[in-house]
């Protein structure tokens, strides 16, 4: 066992790297190095746990490869637009604030990545922005409220790695996370809507990046069949909990994506969007080879046994380490996903020992990991602050908010915990 005080100096350089923007998969395999060297560890005993935590989580980087397709597909056809169109038309302006929330969640719920997702729908709120002069803040405020409560019901890599490590059906870590989501929703786009004190912001000068420029040359997909492939994974994962079949999401999600493209008679351009997909997850599996090899180094020290003597001294100390984990975690990586790999990897045994179901240790992990999930260290503060063109001190300002929608979201998937405990 390495002391605690290399792990933290282990994350405090990969922090201080990740800051200096040396790329965070680079900066969390070498603070994982000095981290295990200064907590006292030969170098052979540091590789070695290093490389004990990656060999934990490849499973779960094997099924966020294969979900590429389904993400590839809903992206390039042009069916995540046809999505997030048809509710913000469906809403109108009276609930632009809410159609620009909905939106965004309804597409991380089916698997789209959050700041993708927001890429997305950033488009339709650059036009409620330039339209009617609302604040463009308040708008992205939406949209990322909207993803953040998406992301905890999603087979999205965070989902899928919580999954992985609790040894639980990824479905019912996501419909654990359902009642989280809709409070979260309700929250942002009613009290955060109202708090938001920012002043109109001048009107933009260039327009956001989109993620595919030749989708808007093209038809896009109707709802029904954009809709298909997602409700078609969902089912297929759904399988398991409710009549014992077992359909992994190595093939429920792929499958999904191939199911929808079926309905949208699009079946020539399987290849580009697999491909597609693919390009979009590697960088995710490369992460997750980063996180892996400090979290090989955490659960190797004797922080985990530190954390819980410091817990068990209040009656409800044991079981916040789920949801202390996911905010510390995603704090010092500023990544959902990211901060719950290290999380449930690192603390899922402990958390299991205290008495917490599995399925409500990853539930809790996943949605505390959009509490700090979105500091400038990470890529996520630059991905979605570039879409509406917001400096960077405006970015910064909307921090409190975002971190007031992620501790709501952490604090329902507590709070249903606990009342299932009562049943």
């Amino acid at each position: 066992m390495m002391s605690a005080i290399g792990v933290l100096i282990g994350l405090a350089l990969s922090i201080y790297l990740i800051i200096k923007k040396v790329p965070i998969a680079y900066s969390l395999i070498l603070g994982a190095v000095v981290g295990g060297l200064s907590g006292g560890m030969s170098l052979v005993e540091s590789i070695n746990v290093m490389f004990d935590g990656v060999k934990n989580i490849t499973p779960a980087i094997l099924r966020i490869l294969t979900a590429g397709v389904l993400t590839g597909i809903l992206i390039k056809t042009g069916a995540a637009e046809s999505i997030s169109n048809a509710i913000i038309s469906r809403l109108g302006r009276n609930k632009m604030y809410l159609a620009l929330a909905l939106s965004t969640m309804l597409l991380c719920a089916v698997g789209v990545f959050i700041d993708v997702a927001v890429i997305t729908v950033a488009p339709v709120a650059i036009s409620l922005h330039r339209r009617y002069g609302v604040s463009a803040s308040k708008l992205l405020l939406m949209m990322i409220g909207g993803g953040k409560c998406g992301n905890i019901i999603s087979p999205n890599p965070n989902t899928i790695v919580c999954a992985e490590n609790f040894n639980v059906p990824l479905s019912s870590v996501m419909g654990a996370n359902v009642m989280a989501a809709i409070v979260g929703l309700i929250f942002t786009v009613t009290v955060i809507k109202w708090i938001y004190s920012g002043k109109k912001d001048e009107l933009l000068t260039v327009d956001p990046l989109t993620v595919d420029p030749e989708i808007s040359d093209r038809r896009l997909p109707s709802l029904f069949s954009s809709v298909i492939g997602p409700v078609a994974a969902i089912v297929l994962l759904a399988l398991r909990p409710l009549f014992g079949i077992v359909v992994d999401p190595l093939i429920a999600l792929p499958a999904g994506g191939l199911i929808g493209i079926c309905f949208m008679r699009r079946t020539g351009e399987t290849l580009e969007c697999v491909a597609f997909g693919l390009s979009k997850m590697v960088g995710v599996a490369i992460l997750l080879i980063g996180t892996g090899t400090i979290a090989g180094v955490i659960k190797a020290s004797t922080i985990t046994d530190i954390i819980v003597g410091m817990l068990s001294a209040s009656s409800f100390g044991e079981t916040l380490m789920a949801p202390l984990s996911g905010i510390l975690m995603s704090a010092a990586t500023a990544s959902t996903t990211a901060g719950a790999t290290i999380a449930s990897s690192s603390f899922a045994p402990s958390i299991l020992a205290t008495g917490v179901s599995a399925v409500w240790g990853a539930a809790m992990i996943n949605s505390a990991s959009t509490v700090l999930d979105h500091l400038p260290h990470g890529t996520f503060f630059h991905a979605t602050g570039g879409t509406m063109d917001l400096t960077f001190k405006r970015c910064m300002a909307l921090i409190p908010y975002e971190t007031a929608i992620g501790l709501v979201l952490a604090a329902m998937t507590f709070a249903c915990f606990e009342l299932s405990k009562l049943f």
